[in-house]
């Protein structure tokens, strides 16, 4: 399980707008990415302060979150099976797990409805040099794309309820068959109740844990646990 080790943050002089963007380097089987940030929020502490002193200054789409870093992992694992794979990526933000999947040889499409997370996002892409990826704006609740794709990613997208009933149309309509959706969340609350719902409803579900530490090893600072969860559609005769 991933726990520091291997990555690095270092400051950049790069800002989106009036947002100082700093670098995050993954390093993973002899392979690197990188990618541009405007602050990290890997631990529980780091999220409280975010979220109730930052939220107002720094966008969210664009922060560095644990959870995107362990789908980027999860993703790194399945290296195998990524090439030629049609991978959507909702709620992209700086655009880790599907940079990696599109370094892998999938032809990737990354969503975010924030025009500055999209803009990160490409950049990102751009300096990996992350081979076929499409960048689209796109909102849930007013999605529009007809497409399948094999593999479905979403890092920490399931936080709001009210988004819940437009990600599950998302899943059911652009899964292809045989597909699969792979989602990281620091189990929240909220996101369970959506996966057991999912679950009662016919979709197999499964979940690897990844430990997402602190960067540069701080002892005082404690790994967050991410789960990365699987999700199989139950059969199509099956479906509401």
């Amino acid at each position: 399980m991933p726990d520091g080790d291997g990555a690095s943050l270092a400051s950049l002089r790069t800002t989106a707008g009036d947002f100082p963007l700093h670098e995050y380097r993954l390093r993973l089987a002899g392979r690197e990415w990188s990618v541009l940030h405007t602050g990290a929020v890997l631990s529980y502490v780091d999220e409280l302060r975010f979220l109730t002193e930052q939220k107002e200054r720094m966008p969210y789409g664009v922060a560095l979150w644990p959870a995107a870093i362990a789908l980027a992992h999860e993703v790194a694992s399945r290296a195998e099976s990524a090439a030629g794979t049609s991978v959507l990526e909702l709620g992209a933000g700086t655009g880790l797990p599907g940079i990696v999947a599109a370094s892998l040889g999938a032809r990737v499409a990354q969503t975010d409805r924030h025009e500055l997370a999209l803009y990160i996002c490409k950049a990102n892409g751009e300096r990996n040099g992350a081979g076929t990826i499409e960048y689209r704006q796109a909102d849930w609740s007013g999605w529009d794309d007809a497409r399948q794709y094999q593999w479905i990613l979403g890092s920490d997208v399931l936080y709001g309820p009210t988004m819940h009933p437009h990600l599950r149309r998302i899943f059911e309509t652009n899964l292809a068959p045989g597909g699969r959706v792979l989602l990281s969340d620091p189990f929240r609350a909220s996101s369970l109740r959506l996966l057991e719902e999912m679950e009662a409803g016919g979709w197999a579900v499964t979940v690897s844990k990844w430990s997402i530490g602190s960067v540069g090893g701080d002892e005082d600072t404690p790994a967050r646990p991410i789960g990365v969860f699987e999700l199989a559609a139950p059969p199509a005769a099956d479906r509401g």
